[in-house]
């Protein structure tokens, strides 16, 4: 297991990191990446719960396969199987949990929840996606960007979209890595005004800069990344139509690639609408790793689960 000074409890935010050791993670990521097989039985005996209230692809089979590739075992439940689909208080199914297993992920609608979570149980919970934040995502991201462009620090993110959970952890994420982060959303639609506070006093220590944009061209002009998410996530297809409307103008195409830096990569967390918040032509291109960073998801989240609850590699 790493040797970070940072002794963390749980993953909700980002913001349980600090900067030194979201370098000390990500390096463990890369580890974990480029030698599997000395981490194999670092997870051996332990019991992770996966519990999923929200429909997924990537958490799920990434963190299930995480899980047994470090010798662990997932145990998968769903939110509608369990008695808190009845009514059962989540402190109590939360202190009952800790008494079976070793971690806890949850994909859950409610900040709320995560939180209630790590304060009444005594395992590690790990938010693996709220209404409000999506820290495993940017794990992956930062990874990815750190693969591709050699580094974080001083690098240019631009988020085109709705200022939504992604939008939020990727603003942490970014601030705490030094990094410029520009969010180009609607004004109707701009991400939390707290979150991005928080952000700007992260930025402050670590020289990274946040910045709020409107218009898409400004925004992406001389952007080392450029991030595209769907315009109406889950929960929001009643608002579907008045999103296309309102984002009419936000679709990441080649024109605003072209104004990017020469180098510029394309990330999307995933699913992606063609035709709609991105062209075939930018996340089919040269330009997107979007694929890298989709498996980047196993790789990042293996190394959060060793910092929580691993062993030594045998």
């Amino acid at each position: 297991m790493t040797n970070t000074k940072q002794q963390l409890q749980h993953l909700l935010t980002l913001e349980e990191l600090t900067a030194e050791g979201l370098t000390e993670l990500l390096e463990l990521a890369k580890a974990v990446k480029q030698t599997p097989a000395t981490y194999k039985q670092a997870l051996s005996g332990k019991k992770v719960a996966l519990l999923f209230e929200k429909a997924s692809t990537r958490t799920r089979i990434s963190f299930e396969v995480g899980v047994i590739e470090l010798g662990g075992h997932p145990i998968v439940l769903n939110g509608s199987d369990m008695q808190i689909g009845r009514g059962e208080s989540l402190s109590d199914t939360i202190q009952v949990m800790s008494r079976y297993v070793d971690a806890l992920m949850i994909r859950t609608f409610s900040h709320e929840t995560v939180k209630t979570l790590a304060e009444h149980g005594t395992i590690p919970i790990i938010n693996g996606l709220t209404d409000l934040h999506h820290p495993c995502q940017v794990l992956a991201d930062l990874l990815t960007i750190e693969e591709h462009l050699g580094k974080r620090a001083g690098k240019v993110l631009t988020y085109i979209g709705d200022g939504n959970n992604m939008a939020h952890s990727l603003l942490i994420g970014g601030a705490l890595s030094g990094m410029t982060v520009r969010i180009c959303s609607p004004a109707a639609y701009a991400p939390d005004a707290t979150i991005v506070a928080e952000a700007s006093r992260l930025a402050q220590a670590t020289g990274g800069k946040i910045e709020q944009y409107t218009d898409p061209v400004q925004a992406a002009t001389g952007a080392d990344v450029i991030y595209s998410d769907v315009f109406a996530s889950m929960g929001q297809e009643e608002e579907t139509a008045q999103r296309l409307a309102a984002f009419s103008g936000y679709q990441v195409n080649q024109p605003l690639l072209d104004v990017a830096a020469a180098d510029v990569i394309f990330l999307h967390c995933l699913p992606a609408h063609r035709g709609e918040e991105v062209t075939a032509e930018v996340i089919d291109g040269p330009h997107s790793v979007v694929f890298d960073q989709a498996e980047n998801r196993l790789h990042a989240q293996k190394a959060l689960m060793l910092e929580l609850i691993g062993s030594t590699p045998c």
